[in-house]
């Protein structure tokens, strides 16, 4: 079951269960949000690295997992995209070989965002949240 957190203003949070469906749901609710703030044409990019991110954190760690986004009040701004889970190490970027079905997604987001990197967990939590940040169209 997925927790909606917040939706309101310039912040939207979830909170989904570490269940394989988390990440078909996680991409449709970043998606539908931004689509709601007139950010649709970052909604492909960002679904993408969400989906990657969320996918990391159900492989790895156990417990709930959080998508929060953050829209800025500049519109010359950056959109900013958390992935939190319980799991305190940091994630480890590899560089996959072209036959292996893994270890890209650190990889397309370093490539896609403007910025990006992990710290601990959102506040009052333990784990670590990786973040990145998109440039908005215009």
């Amino acid at each position: 079951m997925i927790g909606v957190i917040d939706i309101e203003g310039d912040c939207a949070e979830w909170d989904f269960p570490a269940d394989p469906g988390a990440v078909r749901t996680a991409r449709h609710v970043v998606r539908e949000q931004l689509g709601d703030w007139d950010l649709g044409s970052l909604g492909d990019i960002t679904a993408l690295l969400v989906s990657e991110l969320v996918t990391n954190s159900l492989r790895h760690a156990s417990g709930p997992i959080g998508v929060r986004l953050v829209r800025p009040a500049d519109p010359l701004g950056t959109l900013l995209v958390e992935v939190s889970d319980p799991l305190p190490d940091p994630p480890l970027a590899r560089a996959a070989a072209p036959d292996d079905e893994g270890g890209r997604g650190l990889q397309l987001v370093a490539r896609s965002a403007r910025r990006w990197g992990t710290r601990q967990g959102r506040t009052g939590r333990t784990g670590k949240t990786v973040w990145f940040e998109l440039a908005l169209p215009g």
